[in-house]
């Protein structure tokens, strides 16, 4: 299974360049006015694979001391089959968030996953 994953920091910019920019209210042909409003997906549009996610995750959460070295992650895994109403592959397709404000989310994987595993040692390890 493949997913993408946003770190929040670009979720953040990427809401907060949207909000400087809301639409324009307009009127249609008809004379009535169009609803203000415009969607944009705020996402990496790079699809991981799941178990690749699950093999940083360990790495950064030992990294981090969060976990120690010796940890056994097999004894804790357990894989079941896909979900009723789940699908193989899902991504963010943010070319309208590009289009409309020039960005797009930046942070990968390996880089996002360190940083939360950071932020977890060091807000529980208090």
């Amino acid at each position: 299974m493949k997913r993408d994953f946003t770190y929040i920091d670009d979720i953040v910019e990427g809401v907060h360049r949207v909000m400087q920019g809301a639409p324009e209210k307009m009127t249609g042909d008809d004379g009535l006015p169009l609803p203000p409003y415009a969607l944009y997906n705020i996402g990496g549009g790079k699809p991981e694979n799941l178990l690749d996610f699950i093999s940083v995750l360990q790495e950064e959460l030992v990294r981090a001391n969060v976990l120690p070295e010796n940890y056994d992650f097999e004894a804790h895994r357990e894989l079941v089959p896909m979900q009723q109403g789940d699908v193989p592959v899902t991504y963010a397709d943010s070319e309208a968030l590009e289009r409309d404000f020039g960005f797009t989310p930046k942070i990968g994987i390996r880089e996002g996953l360190r940083e939360f595993a950071e932020w977890y040692k060091g807000y529980y390890d208090k």
